[in-house]
Protein backbone atom coordinates (compact mmCIF):
# COMPACT_ATOMS: atom_id res chain seq x y z
CA UNK A 1 0.00 0.00 0.00
CA UNK A 2 1.55 3.62 -1.08
CA UNK A 3 2.19 6.42 0.40
CA UNK A 4 1.68 8.54 -2.40
CA UNK A 5 -1.99 8.47 -4.37
CA UNK A 6 -2.28 6.75 -7.76
CA UNK A 7 -4.80 7.46 -10.53
CA UNK A 8 -6.50 4.67 -8.63
CA UNK A 9 -6.25 5.20 -4.77
CA UNK A 10 -5.82 7.13 -1.88
CA UNK A 11 -2.44 7.05 -0.74
CA UNK A 12 -1.38 6.52 3.31
CA UNK A 13 -0.62 10.37 3.70
CA UNK A 14 -3.85 11.42 2.26
CA UNK A 15 -5.56 9.24 4.13
CA UNK A 16 -4.55 10.15 7.43
CA UNK A 17 -4.91 13.83 6.41
CA UNK A 18 -8.86 12.96 6.10
CA UNK A 19 -9.30 11.12 8.92
CA UNK A 20 -7.33 13.40 10.87
CA UNK A 21 -9.34 16.32 10.04
CA UNK A 22 -12.26 14.77 10.31
CA UNK A 23 -12.08 13.31 13.89
CA UNK A 24 -10.58 17.39 14.52
CA UNK A 25 -13.60 18.95 13.48
CA UNK A 26 -16.11 16.46 14.83
CA UNK A 27 -14.75 16.99 18.12
CA UNK A 28 -14.43 20.54 18.00
CA UNK A 29 -17.89 21.44 16.37
CA UNK A 30 -19.92 20.06 19.44
CA UNK A 31 -17.33 21.39 22.25
CA UNK A 32 -18.21 24.47 20.89
CA UNK A 33 -21.96 24.17 20.88
CA UNK A 34 -21.68 23.06 24.41
CA UNK A 35 -19.00 25.80 25.33
CA UNK A 36 -21.59 28.35 24.18
CA UNK A 37 -25.15 26.58 25.82
CA UNK A 38 -22.87 26.06 29.29
CA UNK A 39 -24.02 28.23 32.30
CA UNK A 40 -21.54 30.74 34.00
CA UNK A 41 -24.13 31.31 36.92
CA UNK A 42 -21.36 30.18 39.80
CA UNK A 43 -17.47 29.83 40.30
CA UNK A 44 -17.46 25.72 39.85
CA UNK A 45 -20.00 26.56 36.16
CA UNK A 46 -17.66 29.41 34.62
CA UNK A 47 -14.25 27.29 35.00
CA UNK A 48 -15.87 24.59 33.64
CA UNK A 49 -17.53 26.49 30.30
CA UNK A 50 -13.71 27.81 30.28
CA UNK A 51 -11.88 24.84 30.49
CA UNK A 52 -14.22 23.67 27.66
CA UNK A 53 -13.87 26.64 25.46
CA UNK A 54 -9.84 26.60 26.12
CA UNK A 55 -10.62 22.88 24.42
CA UNK A 56 -12.58 23.90 21.87
CA UNK A 57 -9.96 26.72 21.13
CA UNK A 58 -7.12 24.69 20.85
CA UNK A 59 -8.27 21.99 18.97
CA UNK A 60 -8.90 24.49 16.55
CA UNK A 61 -5.53 25.75 16.31
CA UNK A 62 -4.78 22.11 15.53
CA UNK A 63 -7.31 21.73 12.61
CA UNK A 64 -5.71 25.20 10.93
CA UNK A 65 -2.32 23.75 10.86
CA UNK A 66 -3.46 20.03 9.87
CA UNK A 67 -5.92 22.17 7.52
CA UNK A 68 -2.40 23.75 5.56
CA UNK A 69 -0.52 20.75 5.79
CA UNK A 70 -3.49 18.25 3.70
CA UNK A 71 -3.73 21.60 0.93
CA UNK A 72 -0.08 21.72 0.65
CA UNK A 73 -0.26 17.78 0.13
CA UNK A 74 -3.52 17.88 -1.96
CA UNK A 75 -1.88 20.64 -4.47
CA UNK A 76 0.94 18.43 -5.42
CA UNK A 77 -0.51 15.34 -5.32
CA UNK A 78 -2.00 12.76 -7.91
CA UNK A 79 -6.14 12.83 -7.68
CA UNK A 80 -7.48 9.85 -8.09
CA UNK A 81 -9.79 9.62 -11.03
CA UNK A 82 -13.71 9.86 -10.36
CA UNK A 83 -15.39 6.33 -10.58
CA UNK A 84 -18.07 7.80 -12.89
CA UNK A 85 -16.44 10.69 -14.99
CA UNK A 86 -19.45 10.84 -17.05
CA UNK A 87 -21.54 12.27 -14.23
CA UNK A 88 -20.18 15.57 -15.06
CA UNK A 89 -22.89 17.54 -12.75
CA UNK A 90 -22.51 15.13 -10.11
CA UNK A 91 -18.47 15.78 -10.33
CA UNK A 92 -18.72 19.38 -10.33
CA UNK A 93 -21.14 19.34 -7.82
CA UNK A 94 -18.32 17.16 -5.58
CA UNK A 95 -15.85 19.62 -6.31
CA UNK A 96 -17.52 22.82 -5.17
CA UNK A 97 -18.16 21.18 -1.43
CA UNK A 98 -14.76 19.85 -2.02
CA UNK A 99 -13.35 23.61 -2.32
CA UNK A 100 -15.89 24.47 0.43
CA UNK A 101 -15.17 22.23 3.20
CA UNK A 102 -10.68 23.27 2.23
CA UNK A 103 -11.50 26.79 2.88
CA UNK A 104 -13.48 26.59 6.12
CA UNK A 105 -11.07 24.39 7.30
CA UNK A 106 -8.95 27.33 6.89
CA UNK A 107 -11.43 29.89 7.33
CA UNK A 108 -13.17 28.71 10.38
CA UNK A 109 -10.65 28.38 12.83
CA UNK A 110 -8.60 31.56 11.60
CA UNK A 111 -11.56 33.69 12.72
CA UNK A 112 -11.94 32.20 15.74
CA UNK A 113 -8.29 32.78 16.34
CA UNK A 114 -8.29 36.08 15.31
CA UNK A 115 -11.89 36.69 18.12
CA UNK A 116 -9.74 35.40 20.52
CA UNK A 117 -6.33 36.98 20.13
CA UNK A 118 -8.85 40.71 19.60
CA UNK A 119 -10.04 39.77 23.36
CA UNK A 120 -7.78 38.66 25.70
CA UNK A 121 -8.69 36.98 29.02
CA UNK A 122 -11.08 34.22 28.91
CA UNK A 123 -10.67 30.94 27.99
CA UNK A 124 -7.19 30.71 26.95
CA UNK A 125 -5.70 28.72 24.21
CA UNK A 126 -3.28 25.67 25.62
CA UNK A 127 0.03 25.98 23.39
CA UNK A 128 3.08 27.94 24.42
CA UNK A 129 1.73 30.63 21.66
CA UNK A 130 -1.20 32.14 19.67
CA UNK A 131 -2.66 34.83 22.81
CA UNK A 132 -2.39 37.59 20.51
CA UNK A 133 -1.87 37.33 16.70
CA UNK A 134 0.83 39.78 14.27
CA UNK A 135 -1.27 42.51 13.03
CA UNK A 136 -4.83 41.57 15.24
CA UNK A 137 -5.33 44.48 17.93
CA UNK A 138 -6.88 44.23 20.98
CA UNK A 139 -10.18 45.95 19.94
CA UNK A 140 -13.67 45.11 20.71
CA UNK A 141 -14.69 46.08 16.53
CA UNK A 142 -12.10 43.40 15.33
CA UNK A 143 -13.14 40.97 17.93
CA UNK A 144 -17.08 41.26 16.65
CA UNK A 145 -16.45 41.73 13.33
CA UNK A 146 -13.92 38.45 13.74
CA UNK A 147 -16.89 36.54 15.60
CA UNK A 148 -19.73 37.60 13.48
CA UNK A 149 -17.54 35.72 10.21
CA UNK A 150 -16.82 32.66 12.46
CA UNK A 151 -20.47 32.00 13.21
CA UNK A 152 -21.62 32.54 9.24
CA UNK A 153 -18.32 30.47 8.06
CA UNK A 154 -18.90 27.42 10.85
CA UNK A 155 -22.63 27.23 9.32
CA UNK A 156 -21.11 26.75 6.09
CA UNK A 157 -18.53 24.28 7.02
CA UNK A 158 -21.63 22.03 8.84
CA UNK A 159 -23.15 22.42 5.22
CA UNK A 160 -20.53 21.12 3.70
CA UNK A 161 -19.53 18.15 5.85
CA UNK A 162 -23.22 17.24 5.63
CA UNK A 163 -23.12 17.18 1.84
CA UNK A 164 -20.18 15.31 2.14
CA UNK A 165 -20.99 12.44 3.89
CA UNK A 166 -24.58 12.54 2.05
CA UNK A 167 -22.13 12.47 -1.16
CA UNK A 168 -20.22 9.18 0.66
CA UNK A 169 -23.31 7.43 1.47
CA UNK A 170 -24.75 7.70 -2.13
CA UNK A 171 -22.15 5.95 -3.17
CA UNK A 172 -21.28 3.24 -1.41
CA UNK A 173 -24.95 2.22 -0.69
CA UNK A 174 -26.73 3.41 -4.00
CA UNK A 175 -23.82 3.39 -6.38
CA UNK A 176 -22.17 0.34 -4.49
CA UNK A 177 -18.66 1.32 -5.65
CA UNK A 178 -16.05 1.53 -4.16
CA UNK A 179 -15.52 5.23 -4.09
CA UNK A 180 -15.65 5.45 0.33
CA UNK A 181 -13.42 2.68 -0.03
CA UNK A 182 -10.85 4.01 -1.90
CA UNK A 183 -10.37 6.47 1.24
CA UNK A 184 -11.48 3.77 4.61
CA UNK A 185 -9.06 1.25 3.24
CA UNK A 186 -6.92 2.95 0.34
CA UNK A 187 -7.95 -0.04 -2.36
CA UNK A 188 -7.47 0.07 -5.83
CA UNK A 189 -10.35 1.30 -8.19
CA UNK A 190 -11.45 1.29 -11.02
CA UNK A 191 -8.55 -0.98 -12.93
CA UNK A 192 -8.69 1.94 -15.97
CA UNK A 193 -9.31 5.16 -14.35
CA UNK A 194 -10.66 7.71 -17.20
CA UNK A 195 -9.88 11.18 -15.63
CA UNK A 196 -12.80 13.90 -15.43
CA UNK A 197 -12.51 17.20 -17.17
CA UNK A 198 -11.83 19.63 -14.63
CA UNK A 199 -12.83 22.93 -14.36
CA UNK A 200 -11.90 26.22 -12.25
CA UNK A 201 -15.73 27.32 -11.64
CA UNK A 202 -16.26 25.37 -8.32
CA UNK A 203 -13.77 26.97 -6.84
CA UNK A 204 -15.13 30.21 -7.84
CA UNK A 205 -18.15 29.38 -6.46
CA UNK A 206 -17.01 27.95 -3.37
CA UNK A 207 -15.06 31.74 -3.10
CA UNK A 208 -18.06 33.20 -3.97
CA UNK A 209 -20.32 31.76 -1.17
CA UNK A 210 -17.82 32.34 1.32
CA UNK A 211 -17.45 36.28 -0.16
CA UNK A 212 -21.39 36.21 0.78
CA UNK A 213 -20.77 34.63 3.89
CA UNK A 214 -18.72 37.32 5.09
CA UNK A 215 -20.85 39.82 3.86
CA UNK A 216 -23.87 38.66 5.93
CA UNK A 217 -21.27 38.27 8.95
CA UNK A 218 -20.78 42.03 7.90
CA UNK A 219 -24.00 43.40 8.53
CA UNK A 220 -24.54 45.64 11.47
CA UNK A 221 -26.45 43.89 14.42
CA UNK A 222 -27.51 45.92 17.08
CA UNK A 223 -25.84 49.46 18.43
CA UNK A 224 -22.10 49.67 16.91
CA UNK A 225 -19.67 49.41 19.77
CA UNK A 226 -16.80 52.33 20.35
CA UNK A 227 -14.00 52.05 21.80
CA UNK A 228 -13.82 56.22 22.40
CA UNK A 229 -16.76 58.61 23.18
CA UNK A 230 -16.71 62.10 22.18
CA UNK A 231 -19.79 63.00 24.27
CA UNK A 232 -21.34 66.62 23.93
CA UNK A 233 -22.42 68.42 26.94
CA UNK A 234 -24.90 70.64 27.33
CA UNK A 235 -23.59 74.54 27.42
CA UNK A 236 -24.59 74.76 31.32
CA UNK A 237 -22.88 71.55 32.25
CA UNK A 238 -19.77 72.79 34.19
CA UNK A 239 -17.03 74.86 32.05
CA UNK A 240 -15.23 72.56 30.82
CA UNK A 241 -16.45 70.28 27.44
CA UNK A 242 -15.10 66.97 27.20
CA UNK A 243 -14.37 66.47 23.15
CA UNK A 244 -13.03 62.81 24.21
CA UNK A 245 -11.82 59.95 26.21
CA UNK A 246 -12.09 56.54 27.16
CA UNK A 247 -13.26 55.00 30.67
CA UNK A 248 -12.06 51.49 30.79
CA UNK A 249 -11.51 48.37 33.14
CA UNK A 250 -10.09 45.66 33.73
CA UNK A 251 -10.11 42.47 35.88
CA UNK A 252 -8.69 38.85 36.44
CA UNK A 253 -10.74 35.89 35.35
CA UNK A 254 -9.50 32.43 35.29
CA UNK A 255 -6.12 34.05 35.90
CA UNK A 256 -6.08 36.11 32.55
CA UNK A 257 -6.69 39.70 32.36
CA UNK A 258 -9.57 40.87 30.41
CA UNK A 259 -10.07 44.32 30.07
CA UNK A 260 -13.34 46.38 28.77
CA UNK A 261 -15.00 49.84 28.61
CA UNK A 262 -18.01 51.72 28.32
CA UNK A 263 -18.77 53.45 25.13
CA UNK A 264 -21.41 55.88 26.41
CA UNK A 265 -20.61 57.94 29.52
CA UNK A 266 -20.81 61.86 29.97
CA UNK A 267 -19.01 64.35 32.87
CA UNK A 268 -20.08 67.47 34.35
CA UNK A 269 -16.64 69.27 35.17
CA UNK A 270 -15.82 72.42 36.83
CA UNK A 271 -12.85 73.15 37.56
CA UNK A 272 -10.59 76.28 38.61
CA UNK A 273 -6.69 75.28 38.24
CA UNK A 274 -6.37 78.63 40.21
CA UNK A 275 -8.71 78.49 43.34
CA UNK A 276 -7.13 78.79 46.87
CA UNK A 277 -9.42 77.46 49.20
CA UNK A 278 -8.34 73.91 48.56
CA UNK A 279 -10.56 72.65 46.02
CA UNK A 280 -10.68 73.03 42.70
CA UNK A 281 -13.50 72.20 41.70
CA UNK A 282 -16.18 69.50 41.06
CA UNK A 283 -16.93 66.30 38.70
CA UNK A 284 -20.22 64.04 38.19
CA UNK A 285 -19.80 61.15 35.44
CA UNK A 286 -22.91 59.73 34.56
CA UNK A 287 -22.32 56.09 33.00
CA UNK A 288 -24.66 54.27 31.13
CA UNK A 289 -23.50 50.43 31.76
CA UNK A 290 -25.68 48.83 29.68
CA UNK A 291 -22.78 50.07 26.77
CA UNK A 292 -20.09 48.33 28.28
CA UNK A 293 -18.15 45.59 26.78
CA UNK A 294 -16.00 43.19 28.13
CA UNK A 295 -14.50 41.04 25.10
CA UNK A 296 -16.08 37.43 25.25
CA UNK A 297 -17.64 37.56 28.64
CA UNK A 298 -19.96 40.72 27.96
CA UNK A 299 -22.82 39.20 28.40
CA UNK A 300 -22.13 37.66 31.49
CA UNK A 301 -20.45 41.19 32.83
CA UNK A 302 -24.23 42.68 31.80
CA UNK A 303 -25.87 39.57 34.15
CA UNK A 304 -27.62 40.21 37.58
CA UNK A 305 -24.59 38.50 39.00
CA UNK A 306 -22.51 41.85 37.98
CA UNK A 307 -23.45 45.18 36.29
CA UNK A 308 -27.36 44.11 36.60
CA UNK A 309 -27.50 46.63 34.05
CA UNK A 310 -31.47 46.07 33.15
CA UNK A 311 -32.24 47.04 36.79
CA UNK A 312 -29.36 49.78 37.10
CA UNK A 313 -28.74 50.73 33.65
CA UNK A 314 -27.10 53.82 35.42
CA UNK A 315 -23.61 54.34 37.40
CA UNK A 316 -22.90 57.47 38.91
CA UNK A 317 -19.51 59.02 40.32
CA UNK A 318 -19.73 62.57 42.04
CA UNK A 319 -16.40 63.94 43.42
CA UNK A 320 -14.57 67.25 44.77
CA UNK A 321 -11.50 67.80 42.67
CA UNK A 322 -8.54 68.50 45.45
CA UNK A 323 -5.04 68.70 44.84
CA UNK A 324 -2.52 65.74 45.61
CA UNK A 325 1.54 65.13 46.18
CA UNK A 326 1.06 65.02 42.89
CA UNK A 327 -1.31 66.02 40.57
CA UNK A 328 -4.93 66.34 41.57
CA UNK A 329 -7.41 63.20 42.85
CA UNK A 330 -10.98 63.57 42.66
CA UNK A 331 -12.13 62.18 46.32
CA UNK A 332 -16.29 61.22 46.43
CA UNK A 333 -18.79 58.44 45.45
CA UNK A 334 -19.66 56.17 43.12
CA UNK A 335 -22.96 54.45 42.92
CA UNK A 336 -23.00 51.26 41.15
CA UNK A 337 -25.86 48.42 41.32
CA UNK A 338 -27.49 50.51 44.10
CA UNK A 339 -24.79 50.51 46.46
CA UNK A 340 -22.67 53.78 46.59
CA UNK A 341 -19.40 53.25 48.03
CA UNK A 342 -16.18 55.91 48.54
CA UNK A 343 -13.64 56.20 46.07
CA UNK A 344 -10.79 58.67 45.01
CA UNK A 345 -9.10 58.74 41.89
CA UNK A 346 -5.75 60.43 41.58
CA UNK A 347 -5.16 61.82 38.00
CA UNK A 348 -2.62 63.66 36.09
CA UNK A 349 -3.13 67.06 34.45
CA UNK A 350 -1.75 68.87 31.87
CA UNK A 351 -3.77 72.30 30.08
CA UNK A 352 -2.41 74.15 27.42
CA UNK A 353 -4.62 77.15 26.87
CA UNK A 354 -7.69 76.29 26.72
CA UNK A 355 -7.31 72.84 26.11
CA UNK A 356 -7.28 69.73 29.13
CA UNK A 357 -6.13 66.30 29.09
CA UNK A 358 -6.10 64.09 32.17
CA UNK A 359 -5.14 60.51 32.72
CA UNK A 360 -6.27 58.81 35.99
CA UNK A 361 -6.66 55.07 37.88
CA UNK A 362 -7.89 53.74 40.48
CA UNK A 363 -8.84 50.08 41.87
CA UNK A 364 -12.31 49.15 42.86
CA UNK A 365 -13.45 45.74 44.71
CA UNK A 366 -16.31 44.19 42.90
CA UNK A 367 -17.58 42.68 46.58
CA UNK A 368 -18.34 46.17 48.00
CA UNK A 369 -21.08 46.75 45.15
CA UNK A 370 -21.90 43.04 45.42
CA UNK A 371 -20.94 41.87 42.32
CA UNK A 372 -20.10 38.15 41.80
CA UNK A 373 -21.43 36.61 45.40
CA UNK A 374 -21.68 33.22 43.37
CA UNK A 375 -17.82 33.89 42.56
CA UNK A 376 -16.24 33.82 46.41
CA UNK A 377 -12.96 33.30 45.52
CA UNK A 378 -10.04 35.25 43.03
CA UNK A 379 -10.13 31.67 41.00
CA UNK A 380 -12.64 32.46 38.51
CA UNK A 381 -13.01 36.33 39.21
CA UNK A 382 -10.70 38.14 40.50
CA UNK A 383 -11.50 40.89 43.65
CA UNK A 384 -10.02 44.21 42.48
CA UNK A 385 -11.09 45.69 39.27
CA UNK A 386 -8.83 48.48 37.60
CA UNK A 387 -10.36 51.65 36.61
CA UNK A 388 -8.71 53.73 33.80
CA UNK A 389 -10.28 57.23 32.59
CA UNK A 390 -7.83 59.45 29.86
CA UNK A 391 -10.01 62.20 28.49
CA UNK A 392 -9.29 65.30 26.72
CA UNK A 393 -11.34 68.88 27.11
CA UNK A 394 -12.09 72.10 26.11
CA UNK A 395 -12.95 75.33 28.03
CA UNK A 396 -15.88 76.59 27.89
Amino acid sequence: MSTRNSQRSYGRVARLFHWTTAALILTAIPLGIVANRLAYDTAEALALKAQVFSLHKTLGVIVFFVALGRILWTLFETHPAPLHPERQLELWLARLVHWMLYISLVAVPLTGWVHHAAVNGFAPIWWPFGQTLPFVPQSESVAQAAGSAHWVFTKLMIASILLHIAGALKHHVIDRDDTLRRMTRGINAPATPIPARRSALPLIAAVALFGLGAGVAALPRGEPVTQAITAAQPAAAGNWLVTEGTLGFGVTQMGQSVTGSFATWTADIRFDEAATDGTHGSVTVTIDTGSLTLGSVTSQAKSADFFDTATYPQAIFTADILPAATGYEATGTLTLRGTTVPVTLPFALNITGDTATMTGQTTLDRRDFGMGASYSDEASVGFGVTVDVALTATRQ
